[in-house]
């Protein structure tokens, strides 16, 4: 029987059932990039109309960074910037695929400030204003849901943490037949 016509539960975990969920992996990657693209061309392209959203963050990171002595940039539109390129070009990667967890990673992480500074619904005091923000606020969540999701993801072989386990087991075995054969 071909690897892709077995039963879902059978042999899920060995490496040629792969290609079953590889055109879902990248179609998922690719769609879940594009939001980011976007949004980081704009941020490059014209950071000043995000500027006052960011400065709500900046005025208060900056002071604890400067004091925990990180090389943080004190302007907003400096900041807008950063994060815009780092929002296109861990998009570009998630979505080619190169670096597909850290990328991840990246945008998960980059999330973060752009949701508080963008959809802060808690300020809003006009119900309509404010439930259009909280939308797009839960809408954000679940992009970053999605993209820890896709920086754990190991395309179903064994993560690192599981293979170095492996390794140290098989090392410690070795290591045991060898000493009971000295003996």
């Amino acid at each position: 029987m071909p690897v892709a016509y077995r039963p879902l539960g059978t042999d899920a975990w060995r490496p040629g059932n792969a290609c079953v969920m590889r055109p879902v992996r990248t179609t998922a990657r690719v769609l879940l990039s594009g939001t980011f693209l976007a949004g980081g061309a704009r941020a490059l392209a014209n950071p000043d109309r995000l500027v006052p959203q960011a400065k709500r963050i900046t005025e208060r990171l900056t002071p604890l960074l400067t004091r925990a002595g990180a090389p943080w940039p004190a302007d907003a539109r400096k900041l807008v910037q950063i994060n815009g390129a780092v929002q296109l070009g861990a998009g570009f990667l998630l979505a080619a695929g190169y670096l597909r967890r850290p990328a991840a990673a990246l945008l998960a992480a980059s999330l973060i400030p752009t949701t508080i500074a963008g959809h802060p619904f808690w300020t809003y005091h006009e119900p309509a204003e404010r439930h259009r923000q909280q939308l797009h606020f839960l809408k954000n969540l679940g992009l970053f849901g999605g993209l820890l999701l896709a920086a754990s993801d190991t395309h179903g072989q064994p993560s690192l943490r599981w293979r170095a386990g492996h390794f140290a087991r098989g090392r410690r075995r070795s290591i045991s037949r060898v000493a009971r054969k000295i003996r």
